[in-house]
């Protein structure tokens, strides 16, 4: 008994999928445009100039739709054509398709329409100053798809063979830009300066009071120097002894401290009342708002290096990316009139 009860249920779910198929077996599209346009003009030979064809060919076109469904559509009279019940019937859910298949494919052509503009910037650049400014850019700019990476990754030039786009590329990611720190000498490139950088001391306010409080750079003795992976001085001698000799401090002894892989950390590890860290204000511009951090002295040296954005030569005047190069220009001599004050 199970297996003849097996053998009805799947028997009926054939006769299911055959149905379901042989529903969706259309009439050739061409048949069903002619009848559209014959049905809309209720004339053969308007249909035919719409269609481009001969008013021959959309009678056979028709017909050959009549023969298919097993209906007469039209009344053929001496000049002219009426649709009949079917036809009449018929014409609405037809319309309705062709209007649906227009729809879709202005959607699909406006989506190809949207550029994607790929953007590389360095990690912490990315999330603390980039990232929070990003939605004037979406907002001003709807047209453009924007997709960050963040990477430190070094840059070379390749071409997109499939659009003959200019990318900047590298083993983990292509981007059209890019934004990175360094000295803006990017051969094969074009680089623009974005953002000068300077350097200060930067600690939690409990640091302020205690044991030892920080009163002057000679005080920072008494507490741990935090150290990251930010080169900001060139030259052999490490940017905790440039700063401390400018400050007044330089017979600080700086090999003690802890160190971390990424200015972020050694920033949070800073906030948290660990240490004092050298680092870049504007990019800490949210914890010094909040009170998190403070600058404890005045000291402040511009670094060797800056933030650049790069991009290939060939393609740094496409109107996507001059409209991102042009808001990024305006970004940052806010956050630079911000940061002077």
């Amino acid at each position: 008994m199970r297996c003849n009860k097996r053998f009805v249920i799947m028997r009926g779910l054939r006769k299911t999928n055959l149905k379901t198929a042989m529903a969706r077996r259309l009439p050739p599209l061409n048949a069903l445009r002619a009848f559209e346009a014959a049905a809309r003009h209720l004339s053969f030979a308007r249909a035919a100039e719409e269609l481009n064809v001969t008013p021959g060919a959309i009678s056979h076109q028709v017909k050959a739709l009549e023969v298919h469904l097993g209906v007469e559509l039209f009344h053929r009279r001496n000049r002219t054509i009426e649709l009949t019940h079917s036809g009449e019937a018929c014409l609405p859910k037809v319309r309705e398709g062709f209007d649906s298949l227009a729809d879709a494919v202005e959607r699909l052509l406006a989506r190809e329409k949207i550029a994607t503009l790929a953007i590389s910037a360095a990690p912490f650049l990315a999330a603390r100053w980039l990232t929070p400014r990003l939605q004037h850019f979406v907002t001003a700019h709807p047209d453009i798809d924007v997709r960050i990476t963040a990477s430190t990754s070094l840059i070379d030039v390749r071409n997109d063979g499939s659009s003959g786009r200019e990318m900047i590329a590298n083993p983990t990611e292509d981007a059209d830009v890019a934004i990175r720190f360094g000295t803006g000498v990017c051969p094969g490139f074009r680089a623009e300066k974005l953002l000068p950088v300077s350097v200060t001391a930067m600690c939690s306010p409990r640091l302020l009071d205690g044991e030892h409080p920080l009163r002057s750079p000679i005080d920072l003795q008494h507490h741990a120097l935090l150290k990251d992976d930010a080169v900001y001085f060139a030259g052999e001698t490490s940017d905790w002894d440039v700063w401390l000799q400018a400050a007044g401090a330089g017979d600080i002894e700086t090999s003690r401290g802890v160190r971390f892989s990424h200015s972020a950390l050694a920033l949070e590890a800073a906030v948290d009342g660990l240490g004092v860290v050298l680092g870049n204000p504007m990019l800490a511009a949210s914890d010094l708002a909040a009170a998190r951090l403070v600058i404890p002295f005045e000291t402040r040296l511009p670094s060797t290096f800056a933030y650049y954005v790069v991009c290939g030569e060939a393609s740094c005047d496409r109107p996507d990316i001059l409209a991102f190069r042009g808001w990024l220009r305006a970004e940052a001599e806010r956050s630079m009139s911000v940061s002077a004050r």
